[in-house]
């Protein structure tokens, strides 16, 4: 496949096609965003997030404010989590998760895709953003804002 196609191939295909071709690195059409950036995007909208290189669907985040999340896993429960961010890496603290740190990605995206790629040396995920809407997750006593 010659470069000029990637761009009207799925957006998974597109994002691994680039992870193959540099050898897993960052491609210079990547471009880091800060968390704020991210979250300029994503506050007040439903993330859907797949894992990269592939349509399987990680989990559904709902952005209900700039610091309140709702994540819900494929065949899990839904869990509210605090959203904090330094310079480069948004965390997640959700309840019942006992180790904040493994919730930490480093936001980047590819023209208007959105990626995340977790800050951690040991087996490192990146996700894909699939879908942006304005729906909620459905969730028991969900909080609204």
């Amino acid at each position: 496949m010659v470069q000029g196609q990637l761009v009207s191939v799925m957006p998974w295909c597109r994002a691994l096609a680039i992870v193959l071709l540099t050898g897993g690195g960052a491609a210079s059409a990547q471009t880091m965003i800060s968390p704020d950036t991210f979250l300029d995007r994503a506050t007040g909208k439903t993330l859907n997030f797949y894992l990269l290189g592939t349509e399987n669907l990680v989990g559904i985040e709902q952005f209900l404010r700039r610091d309140l999340s709702v994540w819900k896993p494929v065949g899990g429960d839904c869990v509210y989590g605090k959203i904090v961010t330094d310079d480069r890496k948004i965390c997640f603290h959700y309840d019942g998760y006992p180790n904040a740190e493994e919730n930490c990605w480093v936001p980047f995206r590819d023209g208007e895709q959105l990626f995340v790629r977790t800050d951690r040396l040991l087996n490192p995920e990146t996700h894909y953003v699939g879908e942006i809407s304005e729906r909620q997750i459905a969730c028991e006593n969900a909080p609204t804002s």
